[in-house]
């Protein structure tokens, strides 16, 4: 008995021993840990994640041929410092003319100091205009947002940031408007971005004739010959052409009582069910959607908070809805599956531009998919738009 409790003793002091030297040995430096090293801190949430970090994707809410999956995220860039186009232009902050009627006058400098415009020495353009930023705060542009006015209605050719108080800006852009080249010299925002199919020829492709054709068309994507027709015909189009004196002004096409169907009802009755579908959620926020078509995944515009989405949400709505028109009424829902492809990274050849301190701009082309990435450089670094598409020409 005494035996056993002597026993027993001494092999529980060699264990303790035993164990001690073990932690000793772990401390030696260039030894193998034998516990896992504390937790590093978690990155900060963002919208360069993807959906393995800060998105999620809800299920589709479905009209007619379109499914739009609202992509959520918990966490959100604090983008109050930004000003949109269409703020900057009814405040008067921004001015976009023709090239060659710049005014004579003064703007400030990023440092303070006032800079004077020169004096006009080119003649206007169609694929150039001229910006200045004459806010305190940087101006976001993105592909596709329409300026009416000047000789053409135009259409930003490419996502950007301009710094505040730059010197004028010689801005790259498509003519919306084939047929007109008359007018005054100064833009006003028309609240308007145009659908996908003129989106991707100016963003992606950037071939002025490729949007008229797709400003004429309605949709550059193809179809089955089987494929039902779509609601917003390319005769319907032509309709509208010729009443409009053969000027293709594209807001003037796609006004509902000229191509003779309803964007505005398809448009609310795709918004009410979409605000239903996101009215429950709690501590996220919607930052984005996923676009299908008659089943086929086709586009996506993710932003980095919600503020920044709900800014544009409606004149993306609308863009949406106008592609749906246009192409085949295909009554069919994409998988969830299918869209989570949209918020991948892609992987293939990358092409960047960057302005020193205010923004770098990236396309990555993989396949028939196409990646555009705004990210901005200050006040700190994010990802304010971040847009995916399947490529129809």
């Amino acid at each position: 008995m005494e035996r056993s409790i002597f026993a027993a003793i001494i092999g529980g002091f060699l264990g303790f021993i035993t164990l001690g030297g073990l932690a000793f040995m772990g401390a030696v430096p260039g030894a193998e840990p034998t516990a896992q090293p504390a937790a590093l801190p978690a990155p900060t949430p963002g919208p360069g994640l993807g959906p393995e970090g800060n998105w999620r994707l809800l299920d589709p809410v479905t009209y007619e041929n379109i499914s739009v999956f609202p992509v959520v995220a918990s966490y959100g860039q604090d983008t109050s410092a930004f000003l949109t186009l269409e703020e900057g232009l009814a405040t008067g902050e921004v001015v976009v003319r023709e090239r060659g009627y710049e005014e004579t006058g003064m703007v400030r400098g990023r440092d303070g100091r006032p800079v004077y415009l020169p004096q006009p020495t080119v003649g206007a353009a169609v694929n150039q205009l001229v910006l200045v930023n004459r806010s305190k705060r940087p101006l976001l542009l993105l592909a596709g947002e329409l300026v009416s006015g000047g000789r053409q209605d135009r259409i930003i050719g490419k996502d950007r940031i301009v710094a505040p108080g730059a010197p004028p800006l010689p801005l790259d852009v498509f003519c919306v408007e084939h047929g007109r080249w008359t007018g005054v010299a100064q833009f006003s925002a028309a609240n308007t971005i145009v659908h996908p199919s003129v989106r991707e020829q100016a963003a992606v492709n950037q071939n002025q004739n490729n949007v008229w054709d797709a400003v004429r068309s309605g949709t550059t994507a193809k179809a089955v010959p089987s494929a039902p027709p779509p609601a917003l015909s390319y005769s319907r189009i032509q309709g509208a052409i010729a009443d409009n004196g053969r000027t293709e002004a594209y807001e003037k096409i796609y006004q509902s009582n000229a191509v003779g169907v309803s964007i505005d009802d398809f448009v609310a009755e795709l918004q009410r069910r979409f605000a239903y579908a996101t009215s429950g959620l709690k501590g996220e926020r919607v930052v984005g959607v996923v676009i299908a078509y008659g089943g086929e995944v086709a586009w996506s515009d993710i932003f980095a908070s919600g503020d920044l989405f709900d800014h544009y949400w409606h004149k993306l709505l609308r863009s949406y809805a106008v592609e749906a028109l246009a192409r085949p009424t295909i009554r069919a829902v994409a998988s969830r599956e299918n869209a989570s492809e949209f918020l991948r990274h892609l992987n293939g050849r990358e092409v960047q531009e960057t302005e020193p301190g205010v923004y770098r701009w990236r396309e990555i082309n993989e396949g028939r998919l196409a990646q555009i990435e705004l990210e901005a450089l200050q006040p700190k670094p994010m990802t304010l738009h971040r847009l995916m598409l399947h490529r129809t020409s």
